[in-house]
């Protein structure tokens, strides 16, 4: 058996499991192997109640007391039940799970695992998981792999897909000898393939995690080296002059550009006009104003003759540029002819946009990844931008570059990343960072607070609604099922309705809906349609909502600060006052003591040195990756010093130090990336 063989080659899975694993993109053993688990958990001895710790997850072996009750609050049904251990009487409620009344019988004893609540002198614990004696038994003194999930596919078939891989399958010869391997203190191939999915204990799982992390890094640094190598010193194609165009929507603007817009605005309009062709990235906090200096320099392309193209990772996103910049072209009389192309259009209207882009009709084309399709065709296409370029792989990145000759590249993300490691990542790119934010915004009021804030932080929610106002509810997980000691959208939308007044509307949103159901969702918020939005982190970088003005993140211990940072940068837009709420699950003194860097700061750069600072290899089972960049294991502020290794290392390659195919393997390899 190879990598390279369809997954219905192992034993026990058909056609019908095979479809279903296609839902994650898998369909041979390497996608198999390769398909990491999101989260792992340790299964330990059983506490009782009163030696639990509130906020921390944990299992207590009850009996149950008396019969269970089921109520219904309009469309969501809750059945309380009452257990018992030797320290006093705990209230265990499920949420949607009315079998259990039949389930739940007097007198029988269960395992349950959750988080323990108190109020006062009272115990509960909401939504555990249930075991047996003996299922549970078999857990204990193992780390778990948790993988991501969608419907039909379970966490048990998954384990046993894998289990059945790695025993049958022989791996490829290593691509890093031994020396290099010693060297870096990284484990074998199969070693850490075998323990990043099923991990002796977490000494090996921190090695697998480098090792997987090393591998991921080394092929994305050395893709960009490739890609610096193609445009380094390429003669400028199309050199430009700063018209009067800029320097008349500077002066109109009803705001002068700070400090750093004007440094970055500067930047740019020299390497447009210099002997060499524009290779830059912008980089800027979230609101800190970096499209008004893409504008610019689109507005500097197009007065010049030449087209311009801006390219989005989502299609709200996209919409949201194309408005912006048709209400400036209107409002100041600029020279834009801009056209939107996104996924989502008629077959009509996109072969209409093809053709006004061919004959140069339209000089500033907006959109997604659409923008790359090979219908699309430029009469003259000098610039080109992609924002949150981290979200496009390096050959979309490429491809939109080929469309014309050899245009100028600039990209813009809003992901504080501390200079040390943005000069790594993004080897192929002079740097611009615009570090101000504009003086007129309202600093957001930040709190930490446990679960046991949730009531106070309902009622808020509920205050700012009646003012007109929206809010945005972040919870890490889509679904029941894929873990449940964690809040999930469907199941938190349906309790917060049962909660919240009934006339506050309420919408969920995740990464898993098609495109076209996350659109109108996102632009019915937008609209002022849904009070509160119930999201994953699909919002970090979506629609600009100046009527949103409280985010409150649950299990916030969960995210890196970096990405915490990003999500309380949907709020704060507008003119009203903003308010962030992080909510977390565990209440450890050095946990809350993280999480109150962004009470003291709304500065991401600040944050992201902290988060560099605090991160270590205890953090892996805690906090989730940051979700900056398509990796499907490496964080670039938890393995900040891995990701410095494979920056040395990509460096010896290049240089001609080392011998070996290293670049044919790493540099050219898609299977890192998600």
């Amino acid at each position: 058996m190879r990598l390279e063989n369809r997954i219905t080659d192992l034993k026990g899975i058909g056609e019908k499991s095979a479809n279903l694993f296609h839902k994650l993109n898998i369909d041979t053993i390497e996608d198999l192997i390769h398909y990491f688990p999101r989260d792992y958990e340790t299964f330990r001895e059983p506490v009782t109640s009163g030696q639990a710790k509130e906020g921390e997850i944990c299992t207590l072996r009850l009996v149950i007391q008396g019969t269970p009750v089921l109520k219904r609050v309009r469309n969501l049904s809750i059945l309380n039940v009452t257990g018992q251990d030797i320290d006093g009487q705990v209230t265990i409620t499920f949420f949607h799970m009315p079998f259990l009344k039949n389930v739940l019988r007097p007198g029988s004893m269960y395992l349950f695992r959750g988080q323990l609540q108190r109020k006062g002198t009272s115990c509960y614990m909401e939504h555990p998981r249930m075991y047996k004696e003996e299922e549970y038994g078999s857990l204990m003194s193992c780390i778990q792999p948790r993988y991501p999930l969608t419907k039909g596919v379970t966490n048990q078939m998954l384990t046993k897909a894998v289990k059945g891989a790695l025993e049958n399958c022989p791996m490829p010869k290593d691509p890093l000898p031994e020396d290099i391997r010693t060297k870096y203190g990284l484990p074998g191939y199969r070693v850490a393939f075998e323990n990043i999915h099923f991990p002796e204990d977490m000494e090996h799982l921190v090695a697998a995690r480098k090792r997987m992390a090393f591998d991921e890094f080394l092929s994305f640094i050395l893709m960009l080296r490739r890609s610096k190598d193609a445009v380094e010193n390429t003669p400028n194609a199309f050199p430009m002059m700063e018209t009067a165009h800029t320097v008349r929507l500077m002066e109109q603007l009803p705001y002068r550009l700070t400090g750093a817009q004007q440094r970055a605005w500067s930047e740019v309009c020299a390497d447009l006009s210099g002997k060499y062709c524009m290779n830059r990235l912008i980089q800027g906090d979230v609101g800190s104003g970096k499209t008004v200096v893409a504008l610019l320099a689109l507005l500097m392309c197009v007065a010049n003759g030449y087209q311009g193209a801006m390219m989005a990772p989502t299609e709200v996103l996209a919409k949201q540029h194309f408005d912006t910049f048709a209400s400036f072209t209107d409002k100041y009389k600029l020279p834009f002819r801009p056209i939107l192309l996104v996924g989502s259009m008629t077959a009509k209207e996109k072969r209409e946009a093809y053709e006004k882009i061919a004959a140069g009709e339209a000089n500033l084309v907006l959109g997604t990844h659409a923008i790359i399709q090979d219908k699309v065709q430029f009469q003259n296409l000098a610039l080109v931008i992609t924002d949150e370029q981290h979200r496009f792989g390096v050959r979309q990145r490429e491809e939109l570059a080929e469309k014309g000759k050899q245009p100028h590249i600039l990209v813009m993300s809003a992901t504080p990343i501390p200079r040390t490691l943005a000069i790594i990542l993004y080897g192929d790119l002079h740097i611009s960072v615009i570090d101000e934010l504009p003086g007129e915004r309202l600093p957001i009021k930040n709190c930490v607070v446990g679960t046991g804030y949730r009531p106070t932080a309902y009622r808020f929610l509920a205050q700012e609604v009646k003012k007109g106002r929206q809010v945005y509810v972040i919870c890490p997980m889509v679904e029941e099922g894929e873990m449940d000691d964690l809040e999930n959208v469907v199941e938190y939308a349906q309790k917060l309705r049962a909660i919240l007044p009934e006339e506050i509307q309420i919408g969920h949103l995740h990464g898993k809906m098609r495109p076209a159901e996350k659109n109108k969702i996102m632009e019915s918020f937008a609209a002022g349609n849904i009070d509160v939005l119930v999201s994953t982190t699909v919002i970090e970088v979506g629609i600009n909502v100046p009527n949103a003005t409280v985010m409150m993140v649950e299990n916030a211990e969960r995210f890196g600060l970096a990405q915490l940072h990003q999500l309380r940068g949907r709020v704060g837009r507008g003119a009203h006052q903003s308010y962030c709420i992080f909510v977390s699950g565990n209440d450890r003194p050095e946990i809350m003591e993280r999480l109150q860097i962004l009470n003291k700061s709304n500065d991401g750069f600040y944050i992201a040195g902290e988060d560099l600072k605090m991160r270590g290899p205890g953090d892996l089972l805690g906090i989730r990756q940051s979700g900056d960049f398509a990796f499907r294991v490496g964080d670039v502020y938890q393995d900040a010093d891995v990701l410095k290794l494979a920056g040395e290392f990509a460096g010896q390659i290049l240089s001609g130090e080392l011998e070996g195919d290293f670049e044919n393997y790493f540099g050219t390899s898609s299977r890192f990336f998600l």
